[in-house]
């Protein structure tokens, strides 16, 4: 049992006994299982995996305290700031799925070119996210977050004024900046802000922020814009922007730089935890898939179901709710059988809202894509702690980064199959996507299920 606070204190394994673990990880396709390893399958939504259970063990008075002596709420307030943080965020990132016709009408562009305004944040964060991972390594964490936030609110605001479509762009570019470095910082401060054995949740708290603003936000967006007009909409958001500035300066307290990932760690990571890859590529398929067709949603929906325009709003926030249920479903299961069945599931969707006509069956198939595509980022999440433990950090990293490129790559293909060849097209090519990812969720299971039976007779660190 002498191991077995590894997982809580990676600084006391010396570099032997780490060599002998990644070598183990490598042995049994990404997936530690011995020793520390024995913790492998970890829940995200769960009691922390890299602390002390809640038993009698940890006590209730070491659970009251934050990490550096503070009272509990003071840690549980912080969380909640970082997690309004990426709800506004990705909301920003996200906002003009929703308006993308009314941008349009109003600078003179096309759907498919109005598209641009989501295909370009995500190119930038998805950049961003590891270079700013790594460049903000001696920079306090309360600063930079501060400083991002700044920065998108800011550029909701240019973006609300921009006199034409090219400011637009401009604008979006910082948002992207904001995004990709906000997010993949923010994935490892859980541990910094609450107690160890808290940890688990307070993770889950700040990454539910990833959901709501795609399910909630945008939908909230859109119903905001037909009010008022698409500037409001991003005017809104701006402003929303500033308060969780104020949020994150009042209930952040300083994070000082513990240590910074590498450059050279994230290819490692890639070239040695199948589970890894595996989780990478799953997110390309899925959110490319989602995106090629919910980027051009209100088309789809006016042209294919022929529902009128000014109902897609109110439908676009029954998507939302639909969405946050299906977060908690998925946020109860595990990754792997999860990502198989709303792969699958969203397969099916994506393709019968593009072929069949009627508003009631556009409006059933409307809130089952937002059921099934609600799961999707806490199981991807999920599947990254589950893949690598010991490099939770790096992994969250290649996952915000693909998240956020596959955002832009599913826009882009969405925008040139809408123009090139009609509104069904895009969702007919995203559910082409879906399909692959439930394959290669299929082959990936297949292929752990085997590593886990022919490494039963292995014997590692006792855990």
């Amino acid at each position: 049992m002498t191991s077995a606070a590894a997982p809580g204190t990676p600084a006391s394994n010396s570099e032997q006994d780490q060599q002998n673990e990644h070598e183990q990880e490598r042995q049994n396709g990404g997936v530690r299982r011995n020793g520390p390893a024995k913790q492998a399958d970890p829940d995200p939504t769960g009691p922390d995996p890299t602390g002390p259970g809640p038993g009698p063990a940890a006590g209730r008075s070491a659970g009251a305290r934050t990490p550096d002596g503070g009272p509990a709420w003071k840690g549980w307030a912080a969380v909640s700031a970082v997690a309004l943080g990426i709800f506004c965020l990705i909301t920003s990132e996200l906002l003009p799925v929703g308006l993308l016709t009314p941008v349009g009408a109003e600078l003179g562009v096309s759907d498919g070119t109005a598209g641009l305004m989501v295909t370009v944040p995500g190119l930038v964060a998805g950049f961003c996210a590891p270079l700013v991972t790594v460049g903000a390594g001696r920079l306090d964490r309360r600063l930079v977050l501060c400083v991002l936030i700044a920065l998108t609110a800011a550029a909701n605001i240019a973006a609300a004024l921009a006199p034409s479509f090219a400011v637009v762009i401009a604008a979006r570019v910082l948002v992207g900046v904001g995004v990709g470095g906000f997010w993949a910082i923010a994935g490892g401060l859980a541990v910094r802000l609450v107690h160890r054995r808290h940890v688990g949740r307070a993770t889950a708290l700040v990454f539910g922020g990833v959901p709501t603003a795609s399910v909630l936000g945008v939908p909230a967006g859109t119903l905001l814009g037909e009010l008022g007009g698409w500037r409001t909409a991003f005017a809104a958001v701006g402003a929303l922007g500033l308060l969780t500035l104020a949020a994150l300066l009042l209930l952040l307290p300083p994070l000082p730089p513990t240590g910074h990932i590498t450059f050279g760690q994230l290819p490692a990571l890639l070239r040695s935890n199948r589970g890894v890859r595996a989780g990478i590529l799953v997110t390309f398929l899925v959110v490319t898939g989602q995106f090629a067709a919910y980027t051009f949603v209100r088309p789809i929906l006016q042209d294919v179901s022929g529902i009128d325009a000014a109902y897609v709003s109110t439908l676009l926030l029954g998507y939302g709710v639909a969405g946050v249920a299906g977060n908690f479903v998925a946020g109860a299961r595990g990754a792997h059988r999860t990502l198989l069945a709303v792969s699958a599931c969203l397969a099916v969707i994506l393709a019968l809202i593009a072929v069949l006509p009627g508003a009631v069956a556009g409006i059933v198939l409307l809130l089952a894509w937002g059921l099934a595509y609600g799961g999707v980022s806490v199981s991807l999440q999920r599947w990254m702690l589950v893949s690598a433990p010991a490099s939770a950090e790096a992994a969250t990293s290649l996952m915000v980064a693909m998240f956020n490129l596959a955002i832009a790559a599913g826009a882009l293909a969405g925008g040139l199959a809408v123009d090139g060849i009609s509104a069904p097209a895009a969702p007919l090519g995203g559910a082409a996507l879906m399909l692959l990812a439930a394959g290669t969720v299929w082959a990936t299971s297949i292929r752990r299920q085997s590593g886990r039976t022919d490494g039963a007779g292995q014997t590692g660190h006792p855990a």
